[in-house]
């Protein structure tokens, strides 16, 4: 028997899974993705504009764009982490169907890879579609824009693998309101979506350098705005840290649940 703490196999199996849970989405896409981008959308318009218009520039840059390329990393966010939490729950504990993958000859390490995956496709379907917007808007016109692209997959995957470890450890969908209070507001706050960081007082400077949206908005704000990261590498191990200590710790957990 497998330990529970052995590292993760990883192997095609899990296409099939993450086939499968594309043909579902599809059939709800239009909803789906008009309900992972409402709430940026608003928070855009809302603030771009409307405190927008007495705020012109933060650190020389349109208050608009500023906020639209943080706002951009933040639905990736949170569309990551509801697939990751409430979709993946509902497979798992309240539909069965992790049970009847099971019974094929796919492994639990399978099933979590394809979750993980499918949670970062979901979130950069939502990027793209807020990414649609700022065009609109005449925001993000730039060469550099294309590499957000693999950007925003990879924040999708690593707010997946962390919202995998609060799925393996539910006991209810309620479990899942202290994760979104407690963690993931805090950090939009804390990350640079709305305003600078440097506004914070040091200590929480400290600690938002260490936050993987920080390291999101650091990579993604700048190829918006038609420039390039400060430091790439920093950001990069940040995110590859929080993915794949992420998805080893919700390998672990997911193991002890079943």
């Amino acid at each position: 028997m497998t330990s529970i703490y052995a590292l993760p196999a990883f192997s095609l199996r899990f296409y099939p899974i993450w086939r499968r849970n594309f043909l579902v989405w599809k059939k709800l896409m239009v909803a789906s993705v008009l309900g992972n981008i409402a709430d940026p959308l608003i928070t855009l318009i809302a603030f771009g504009y409307g405190l927008g218009s007495m705020l012109k520039e933060v650190d020389g840059i349109p208050y608009i764009h500023y906020l639209a390329s943080g706002s951009i990393c933040m639905s990736v966010m949170m569309a990551s982490s509801f697939e990751a939490l409430y979709s993946a729950y509902s497979r798992m504990s309240v539909q069965r169907t992790w049970d009847a993958l099971m019974n094929a000859p796919l492994a639990l390490d399978d099933i979590v890879l394809a979750e993980l995956l499918w949670s970062a496709t979901k979130s950069l379907f939502s990027g793209v579609a807020i990414l649609c917007v700022m065009f609109a808007l005449g925001i993000g016109l730039h060469p550099q824009v294309l590499l957000v692209l693999p950007l925003l997959f990879f924040a999708g995957m690593t707010f997946a693998a962390l919202g995998l470890i609060m799925n393996a450890l539910a006991r209810g969908y309620d479990f899942f309101t202290y994760y979104f209070t407690l963690i993931l507001t805090p950090m939009v706050f804390l990350s640079g979506v709305y305003y600078p960081v440097a506004q914070l007082p040091s200590w929480l400077q400290l600690v938002s350098q260490f936050l993987p949206l920080s390291a999101a908005v650091n990579l993604v704000r700048p190829l918006v705005l038609g420039g390039w990261p400060q430091s790439p590498l920093l950001d990069l191990a940040i995110l590859a840290a929080y993915c794949c200590g992420g998805f080893y710790a919700a390998m672990i957990f997911t193991r002890r649940r079943f």
